[in-house]
């Protein structure tokens, strides 16, 4: 059978400021195109379809439309909730996801969790069953007074004890001969690299887990989370497929793809990543105003380090000149050490020597401000 593998689309991210729609509709309609091209069995979506638990109805539109667009290319189609995700309102579109033949799963099930198994058949008549796992938040795993009483590194275990035991519960069945086994999640694996673009509080050490909690009679582990495609060391072949499109700066140097992976019950899984071009690329430039007037990237969303003193203007200046700027900034090389024997000798001055230093480090020599600086604390005084 032949898998499509993506995650982490972001659907309604906003990147300094900047509206990502038209990139997203570009990216998700080149997915869709490669999905018609390889004509997989089964697609699945490895959480956060959305960048934010409260999506707005364009985003939701977009994702919706994108999801049936993929099952009309005639594949069994699996979403599931990652930690940008509500997954109660993925839960809350069931309804409409079963009456379009998609398997939605947001959350975890208060009741049976066989609802986390599904299986199907190829057209070829290669049978298979996915175990399908939402991203499981820590607090939610863990009580809040277990949480309380234990350690962090205790805290750390029980998440993974749990991960691990819930898995091999749901994956059970794979111990029957005759179909391809499959597991897909939401998660962090200890070791592998983040690429960027994830939320720090969900990639630290106490949300991973080792990649021994996946069973070694599983054909493939499809993984999302970590936006950079990656093959995990693993009992059984697991992958991270990366995000479609680079969510922020820290991506720019990830390959942005799908995977598309061919396997069945007596072939190792094969993969290989599918480049998705559509959307801007993001990089990083620096340099002085002469030198910036020479960058030429057009299709490139820009974050620009300036090496130049602060001055009024000088962000309207760069924009002008690279309109595709989303962040401006004074390179970190540029600016003044701050020690605590700076700090020591500072002490006893008054405000308007400090701010007088300020300047001079700055190298502003802008005229007026010192005597405007002046005549507000010259006003504050008074009204205190």
């Amino acid at each position: 059978m032949r898998i499509l593998h993506t995650s982490d689309w972001h659907v309604g991210k906003v990147l300094k400021g900047k509206n990502r729609n038209e990139e997203h509709i570009k990216v998700l309609a080149q997915v869709v195109e490669i999905a018609r091209a390889e004509r997989p069995d089964l697609v699945i979506v490895a959480g956060d379809l959305y960048d934010t638990a409260a999506p707005t109805a364009e985003a939701t539109r977009l994702v919706t439309r994108a999801l049936s667009a993929l099952r009309k290319t005639g594949a069994r189609v699996v979403a599931i909730g990652g930690n940008h995700d509500n997954g109660a309102a993925l839960d809350a579109l069931r309804p409409w996801a079963d009456a379009a033949g998609i398997e939605l799963r947001g959350s975890y099930p208060k009741g049976d969790l066989n609802d986390l198994l599904i299986e199907g058949t190829t057209e070829g008549g290669e049978r298979w069953r996915l175990v399908a796992l939402p991203f499981l938040s820590q607090r939610y795993a863990i009580r809040a007074a277990e949480m309380y009483e234990l350690t962090a590194a205790e805290a750390n275990q029980t998440y993974a004890d749990l991960v691990a035991r819930l898995i091999a519960k749901l994956s059970e069945p794979f111990s029957e001969p005759g179909a391809v086994n499959l597991l897909t999640a939401h998660l962090t694996i200890v070791g592998a690299s983040t690429g960027g673009g994830e939320r720090e509080a969900h990639t630290i050490m106490g949300y991973a887990v080792p990649a021994t909690v996946f069973p070694a009679n599983a054909h493939y582990v499809a993984l999302g989370h970590l936006h950079r495609n990656q093959t995990v060391i693993s009992p059984c072949p697991t992958r991270y497929c990366g995000s479609p499109l680079a969510v922020d700066f820290g991506e720019e140097e990830n390959v942005c793809s799908v995977a598309i992976v061919d396997v069945s019950t007596d072939k190792a899984a094969h993969v290989r990543d599918v480049p998705v071009t559509s959307a801007l690329t993001l990089r990083t430039v620096r340099g002085t105003l002469e030198q910036l007037a020479t960058v030429n990237l057009p299709d490139a969303w820009l974050r620009v380090l300036v090496r130049e003193a602060p001055r009024p203007g000088l962000r309207e200046d760069v924009q002008e000149l690279l309109p595709n700027a989303l962040e401006v900034r004074i390179d970190p090389d540029m600016l003044p050490s701050r020690d605590g024997a700076r700090s020591a000798e500072r002490a006893g001055r008054s405000p308007r020597e400090l701010f007088g230093d300020y300047l001079d480090s700055r190298g502003n020599a802008e005229e007026g401000v010192r005597e405007l600086f002046d005549a507000l604390y010259d006003e504050v005084s008074s009204n205190k």
